[in-house]
């Protein structure tokens, strides 16, 4: 008999196994940054839900009217038959959310880096990037055929440089604007005298500062009234808007030039009712309710100083994801074990996410964590560091 084709999977997942960086999935009863499970209340920092409003009784609402009124699904690609109202609507809302003309929305933050990138470049073309920015658009310009340049991370001079050698082409400039292993803030208004002065486009993605910074939680771009620098910003319904979904804020012949180009935008499935109507009520909760981000971010920064007085290593954080720098794979899954004993979730960030090295607890504060629940949390984080012998 002879062996099958995809026998080497074995012993490339035992070396994985080998090198602690094997993942597997994890069924939990609810989504958020508390979940309810058998009687017993677990406290997750593993969310991205940093507002509490993924089970809110508001969005849910719309989400059922939106069944209600629409079906379940668009049921063809936005430029066949799928655009729907509620798609325009949101689109208009966001835009004016941000500040920019336009808007187009995409079916996730993935497929939004994905489509914007390689809507704006091709072969031929320089891409110039923080060293760490999300896998998404490394992805993106890889597919693209853009040539890749690394500049390091919240390095202007180092961007400058790289601008500064001869290359032929249109120049893109990505960065974050929260990174999102790292939790620390992109230098925008830096990073925008640079563009201008290399004459560069800049995307910047908003996917963690959308809903928490900047008026009404417009963002870090729209707080700094870099809009018209900015040539795309790019943000996310998944994470401080509760829902599901990417999206890009940029002028009105950039949105057209997207739907004729970005790839994925044209192939795919137009966004479901639900998750679009979903995002109307959190934009109207964010113009109602314009402190929420403030209140977040003060929370994060009480317990990030907790656990910097305990003398744990949170990097240059400053933002709702706070991380904890354990530096081996095994020490920093042993410690997420002892947390998870204590009814904590918390996400052990192994490479290739992170450096070599950098193995790292990463903790997301969000509304649903009390004073209370983060100070409980950053004693046992401590306690479990200390018992692992890496405090």
């Amino acid at each position: 008999m002879h062996d099958r084709p995809d026998m080497w999977l074995q012993e490339a997942l035992q070396a994985l196994d080998e090198r602690a960086l094997r993942r597997q999935l994890v069924t939990y009863a609810q989504a958020g940054g508390v979940i309810e499970d058998s009687g017993q209340r677990w406290l997750n920092l593993g969310s991205n839900d940093y507002l509490n409003l993924a089970r809110d009784e508001r969005l849910r609402a719309a989400a059922t009217e939106a069944i209600q009124a629409f079906g379940t699904g668009a049921g063809a690609s936005r430029l066949v038959t799928g655009t729907l109202p509620l798609h325009e609507t949101l689109e208009t809302r966001l835009a004016e959310h941000k500040g920019y003309p336009a808007a187009l929305s995409f079916g996730s933050g993935y497929m939004t880096n994905a489509g914007a990138i390689q809507a704006l470049v091709g072969r031929g073309d320089q891409v110039f990037a923080d060293r760490l920015i999300h896998a998404s658009m490394i992805d993106a310009v890889q597919l693209s055929g853009a040539r890749l340049h690394r500049f390091a991370h919240n390095e202007v001079q180092s961007l400058a440089e790289q601008l500064d050698r001869p290359a032929s082409g249109r120049r893109l400039i990505l960065t974050e604007s929260v990174f999102s292993m790292d939790g620390d803030l992109a230098p925008l208004d830096e990073i925008v005298a640079v563009a201008k002065q290399y004459k560069a486009m800049l995307m910047v993605d908003e996917a963690h500062a959308s809903g928490i910074y900047g008026p009404h939680g417009a963002g870090r771009i729209a707080a700094a009234k870099l809009q018209g620098d900015v040539t795309c910003g790019m943000g996310t319904l998944s994470k401080a808007l509760g829902g599901y979904g990417g999206f890009v804020t940029c002028s009105s012949r950039m949105r057209d030039w997207l739907i004729n180009k970005a790839r994925a935008f044209i192939y795919t499935t137009a966004p479901p009712p639900a998750s679009v109507a979903a995002a109307i009520a959190a934009l109207d909760i964010l113009a109602a309710e314009p402190d929420l981000g403030t209140k977040l971010l003060a929370r994060a920064r009480t317990f990030r100083d907790q656990l910097q007085v305990a003398g744990l290593n949170t990097l240059q954080s400053d933002s709702a994801i706070v991380p904890i720098v354990i530096g081996d794979n095994d020490a920093v899954l042993r410690v997420a074990r002892r947390l998870h004993d204590q009814h904590m979730l918390v996400g052990a960030i192994r490479p290739p996410t992170v450096p070599t090295g950098t193995a790292r607890l990463r903790c997301s504060i969000t509304l649903a964590h009390t004073d209370a629940d983060l100070t409980f949390a950053a004693e046992c984080i401590q306690e479990a560091c200390r018992q692992e012998g890496v405090l």
